[in-house]
C-alpha cells in the first residue's frame, strides 16, 4: 500500500473541493444574508486541513495499483462527505446535528437526494446553492474529474476510473488517454449543465432556481431549493425540461459522446441497453397511467398521463423530484416505481441502481439456462447487441446482484430491529442504496424523524450505492490487506 500517494491525493481532493465553498459566498453576498463567513471560514479549514495532508509528500510520484486505487475511491467519498458537513452544521441559522450535516452531505455527494433538511423555502440561498452544488460535483464523481490532473502529479489515473466507474464493463475508454476521457466526460456534463439552466430559465424559473435545478437535475440528484420540490412550480414545461434532461442524465455517457462525435442519433438506437431502457420506462408510465385513471385517482386523462411520466423518470432513474405526493397513490404505483428504481439509470451514467446492463444480462442468462434445459448440449452464447459478453463478466455480475440483495435484507432487518415499520424501513434502504432519495412511510417527504444510528446506516447504503458494493466491500476483506 503506497501510504505517500494516497495522502497525497487525498490531500489535494480536500484542498480542490475546499474552493467549492467560495461560489455560495459569492451567491450569500449578491443577496446580502450575512452568512458568507460560515462558508469562508469552512473554506479556510478545509484548504488548511488538506495542505498539511498534501505538501509533506507532495513530492511522492508512483503509478497507483489497483489496489490503491479502491482505498482512493472509498477514502474519496467518506473524507469529502464528512468535509462537505461542515458548512451544515457550523451554520448559525440551522440548530443541526452532526449525524444529520453528515448524512445531508453525504446524501447530497452521492446523488441521493434524501434530506433531514425542512423549510428549504426559508433559507439562504448560499445553503440553498451549496446542497444543490453538491450533488452537480458528486454525479459525475469529482474523482473523474480529479483524473485529468493526475498526469501532472506523476500519478496514473485508470486505476481510480476503474474503481470509481459506475457499471459492469470498465476496461474500455473512450478516448486513449484516461485523462482525455474525464475531460470528454465533463464536457458533456458541463454542456447538458447549462442548455438544463437556460431551457429551465426559458420555461419559468428565476436564474437562481435555472442553475439550482439543472445541477440536480443533469446529476439524477433531486435536491430541490424548495420543500414542494418541482411541484413548487406546478409548471408543464417546467416538467417537461426535466423528464427530458433526468431521461438524458440516466444515459451512458459514452453514448452521449458518440452521438457528439459522430453528429448523428444513431448510437443510442443501435445500443441495447437504451433500448431496455426506453422500453422499460414506457412500460411503468403506461402502467401507471392506466391505474391513475381508471381507479379514478386522477379523472382528467392528459393529467394522470402527466404525473405517471414525470414520476416514472424522476423515480426509475433515481433522481426523486416529486411533482405529487404518490405514496397516496393506489399502492401499486409506489411500489413498482420503486422497483423500477432498483434497475435505475445505465451504466456510465449520473443514475443509481443496480443498472439497466447488469439486469439485461440477467435476463439473457435466464433465458440462455431455459434453452440449456431443451438442448442440453447447446453451446449458447449471451450477446448484448452483436457482441458477445464474457463469462467472467456474467458471474460478476450474478454476484454483484446476490451483494446487492443480501446487502439490502441486512440493511432493513437493522432498520426494522430498531423499531421502524416495514414500509419505511424497506423504503428507506431502497431509496438511499439506489440513491434515489424520498422514500415511503415516515421518510415519504424527509429523514429527519430518524435516530442517528438509522442515519449513520443508511450513510453507509448511500456510500455502497454510489461505489457499486464491491469497491466498498473488498476493503473488508482480510485478503486485500495481505502484501
Amino acid at each position: 500500500m503506497q501510504v505517500a500517494v494516497i495522502q497525497k491525493i487525498i490531500g489535494l481532493f480536500v484542498m480542490l473541493f475546499s474552493i467549492t465553498l467560495l461560489p455560495p459566498v459569492v451567491i450569500d453576498l449578491i443577496y446580502q444574508e450575512g452568512y458568507a463567513h460560515n462558508f469562508f471560514y469552512s473554506y479556510l479549514f478545509l484548504l488548511g486541513v488538506g495542505a498539511v495532508l498534501f505538501f509533506p509528500v507532495r513530492n511522492k510520484s508512483s503509478d497507483l495499483r489497483l489496489r490503491d486505487g479502491f482505498v482512493v475511491a472509498v477514502l474519496f467519498w467518506l473524507v469529502l462527505g464528512l468535509a462537505g458537513a461542515l458548512p451544515f452544521y457550523t451554520y448559525e441559522g440551522m440548530d443541526i446535528a452532526l449525524a444529520h450535516a453528515i448524512f445531508e452531505s453525504i446524501s447530497g455527494l452521492t446523488t441521493t437526494g434524501a434530506t433531514v433538511l425542512v423549510g428549504l423555502d426559508d433559507m439562504p440561498h448560499s445553503i440553498l446553492f451549496y446542497r444543490q452544488e453538491l450533488q452537480w460535483l458528486g454525479g459525475m464523481g469529482i474523482i473523474v474529474l480529479a483524473v485529468a490532473v493526475m498526469p501532472m502529479l506523476g500519478v496514473g489515473g485508470m486505476q481510480l476510473y476503474k474503481a470509481e466507474t459506475p457499471g459492469p464493463v470498465k476496461d474500455s475508454k473512450l478516448t486513449p488517454r484516461i485523462a482525455e476521457t474525464a475531460k470528454a466526460l465533463w464536457y458533456i456534463y458541463l454542456s447538458l449543465t447549462v442548455v438544463c439552466t437556460i431551457a429551465y430559465w426559458l420555461a419559468g424559473m428565476t436564474f437562481f432556481d435555472a442553475l439550482a435545478h439543472s445541477f440536480s437535475t443533469v446529476s439524477n440528484g433531486g435536491f430541490s431549493t424548495h420543500d414542494g420540490s418541482v411541484n413548487y412550480f406546478d409548471n408543464a414545461v417546467i416538467e417537461l425540461v426535466a423528464i427530458v434532461f433526468m431521461l438524458l442524465g440516466g444515459i451512458n455517457f459514452a453514448l452521449h459522446f458518440s452521438v457528439v462525435r459522430s453528429k448523428s442519433l444513431m448510437p443510442y438506437f443501435r445500443d441495447s441497453e437504451f433500448r431496455f431502457y426506453a422500453a422499460m420506462l414506457s412500460v411503468v408510465f403506461l402502467l401507471s397511467t392506466y391505474v391513475l385513471y381508471t381507479q379514478s385517482i386522477l379523472h382528467d386523462f392528459p393529467l394522470a398521463f402527466r404525473e405517471a411520466v414525470f414520476q416514472t423518470v424522476s423515480i426509475t432513474t433515481t433522481s426523486g423530484f416529486v411533482t405529487a405526493d404518490y405514496s397516496t397513490w393506489p399502492v401499486f404505483i409506489p411500489v413498482l416505481l420503486i422497483f423500477s428504481s432498483f434497475i435505475g439509470g445505465c451504466a456510465g451514467s449520473t443514475g443509481g441502481g443496480i443498472k439497466v446492463i447488469r439486469i439485461l444480462l440477467l435476463i439473457k442468462q435466464g433465458q440462455r439456462e431455459i434453452l440449456r434445459l431443451i438442448h442440453p448440449n447447446a453451446q449458447v452464447t449471451v450477446k448484448i447487441g452483436r457482441q458477445p459478453v464474457k463469462n467472467s463478466v456474467i458471474n460478476a455480475v450474478w454476484g454483484f446482484f446476490a451483494a446487492y440483495i443480501a446487502l439490502f435484507t441486512l440493511m432493513m432487518l437493522t432498520l426494522m430491529f430498531t423499531g421502524l415499520d416495514q414500509v419505511t424501513a424497506f423504503s428507506a434502504v431502497a431509496a438511499t442504496l439506489n440513491n434515489l432519495g424520498p422514500g415511503l412511510g415516515d421518510v415519504t417527504h424527509n429523514y429527519a424523524s430518524l435516530s442517528d444510528f438509522n442515519l449513520m446506516v443508511l450513510c453507509f447504503s448511500m456510500l455502497l450505492g454510489r461505489l457499486e458494493i464491491f469497491t466498498l466491500l473488498v476493503l473488508f476483506m482480510p485478503a486485500f490487506w495481505r502484501k
